[in-house]
């Protein structure tokens, strides 16, 4: 789990994870809170390992997490979001018997309602293929606060960018999963819930365009990072909402993002043109 300043919702969450029946260890990355996370945490009757960086790390405070995890499998909460019981020992079973099996994304449920996240269809009607040896539809995205991931998996594809530091993050995981032969597979009968706070975070939307323009520049050919570039700056010219933040934080790291770009293999690539086809 991540958390930076919101402490009322950490522990909330830590409240539903020990009561969970698989008593999972859980470790926390503090992103540089400047409330009194940290103490609070430490206090809790969880005794969740806490980790200080001493900075915010944005998503990468989750590959920190990974790194010092003793257990094969991992999975992600944020600090608003938990598992349902019995769902992190139906992952672990389906982990051990499929071993390309490197992601799992789960059905998400959100607020105290349990309404269906519009992500839990979109994933489900995937137009990828579903692999004989893997156990849900094969799938290039999900929702990071609903994931469990192989352990070794994610360390080999290298976990979350720094590049793209926050929102939107998890497109580019499951590029570099897929591209080193792991399976990335939507499962619904594994479920995370999700209680955002009202009102969402101011400013993310552009985040989450920048980064996916960022996206398309570190793994996608050049004519589709160039296509999505020009649809920002012409949303940008019209002065549509959030489209001027997230130009100008594309262009800044876009040399950080070319530096380190590595397009697809053609099978990869091949099954992001059909999502890109499927998309509304």
């Amino acid at each position: 789990m991540i958390t930076r300043n919101r402490l009322r919702s950490v522990l909330r969450t830590l409240d539903r994870l020990a009561a969970l029946p698989e008593r999972p260890p859980v470790i926390v990355v503090d992103n540089g809170s400047t409330e009194a996370t940290v103490a609070a945490v430490r206090a809790h009757p969880l005794g969740a390992r806490v980790l200080t960086p001493g900075r915010n790390l944005g998503a990468v405070g989750r590959n920190l997490a990974v790194r010092h995890a003793a257990t094969p499998y991992v999975a992600f909460s944020d600090d608003d979001s938990w598992w349902a019981p019995g769902a992190l020992e139906t992952a672990a079973d389906l982990f051990d018997a499929h071993p390309r099996l490197g992601l799992l994304a789960a059905r998400t449920l959100v607020g105290p309602d349990g309404a269906e996240d519009p992500l839990n269809s979109v994933l489900a009607n995937s137009p990828l293929p579903t692999a004989a040896d893997l156990p849900g539809r094969s799938v290039l995205g999900f929702l990071a606060c609903a994931a469990v991931v192989r352990r070794g998996a994610f360390l080999d594809a290298g976990g979350y960018h720094r590049v793209l530091f926050f929102a939107g993050e998890e497109t580019l995981l499951a590029y570099d999963l897929a591209a080193r032969g792991w399976g990335v597979v939507h499962v619904p009968s594994v479920t995370a819930h999700h209680h955002p706070e009202p009102g969402g975070r101011p400013g993310r939307s552009a985040v989450q365009w920048r980064n996916a323009v960022l996206t398309a520049w570190l793994r996608r050919p050049v004519a589709v990072a160039l296509r999505h570039t020009v649809d920002l700056a012409a949303a940008a010219a019209r002065g549509e909402r959030g489209a001027g933040a997230a130009l100008r934080g594309t262009l800044a790291r876009l040399p950080a993002a070319l530096k380190e770009r590595e397009p697809l293999p053609e099978r990869i690539e091949h099954a992001a043109r059909l999502l890109d086809r499927a998309a509304p």
